[in-house]
């Protein structure tokens, strides 16, 4: 039996020959508070990554909780605190998805994509190509 569950033009296949789609694997990791948006990469690749933009108001009260310093938005996503969160939370939502689908990598970025900067579309839906090409040298390090 053949289950789509994503709009078949955003379907990617990885290198491995497998077909992954995008927006299950989103959905599933924005349900965490400190994930504000998030979109799946990996067409023609070995496995799945991430471009997660994190929810900046729940991320600065859980530094604070946490006695995490910080300055500015560039100072927290490379803070290694911060990074060892989302990948405690990356994988534990790993844990609902297929082997194939599974978030390997990600990278953690500091501007929100919005319509005024051209990632979003008014019914404010990611433009995948736009944040591809705006995002390339990321996406290209996370599969080096």
């Amino acid at each position: 039996f053949l289950k789509i569950t994503d709009r078949k033009k955003e379907m990617f296949k990885t290198s491995g020959g497998k077909y992954v789609a995008p927006t299950a694997i989103e959905n599933k990791l924005k349900e965490s508070t400190l994930i504000e948006q998030v979109m799946i990469v990996g067409a023609d690749q070995k496995f799945v990554a991430a471009l997660i933009i994190p929810s900046f108001i729940h991320l600065k009260k859980w530094m604070t909780a946490n006695d995490v310093y910080f300055e500015n938005h560039e100072d927290i996503i490379s803070n290694e605190k911060v990074i060892d969160k989302y990948t405690k939370i990356v994988a534990s939502y790993n844990e609902f998805l297929n082997p194939t689908e599974q978030v390997k990598k990600f990278d953690l970025l500091v501007n929100e994509w919005g319509i005024d900067t051209g990632e979003m579309t008014p019914k404010l839906s990611m433009k995948r190509k736009v944040i591809m090409e705006k995002y390339q040298s990321n996406i290209s390090s996370l599969f080096q």
